[in-house]
């Protein structure tokens, strides 16, 4: 079954209640997304991009997962 973007939004404010999300893609597998969260000050650009990997809770794992691109931009607010 195809992921939307407000499920993957949904998988990322649980995990970042706080930052402010943008997900746009419509084909059910290829999305991108900006992730803006206080927790990312102090951390590198990897370091972000891990935590909000981990936040999908494997939906990009493997061929069979339901998210197959995740275009990612992740940054500490200004």
């Amino acid at each position: 079954m195809p992921i939307e973007a407000k499920d993957i939004e949904a998988l990322i404010r649980a995990a970042f209640p706080k930052a402010r999300i943008s997900v746009q893609g419509d084909d059910g597998q290829h999305f991108a997304a900006e992730v803006v969260d206080e927790s990312f000050k102090g951390m590198n650009r990897v370091q972000q991009q891990r935590a909000v990997y981990a936040s999908l809770k494997g939906k990009m794992d493997g061929p069979n997962g339901a998210l197959h691109a995740l275009a990612l931009t992740t940054r500490a607010p200004d």
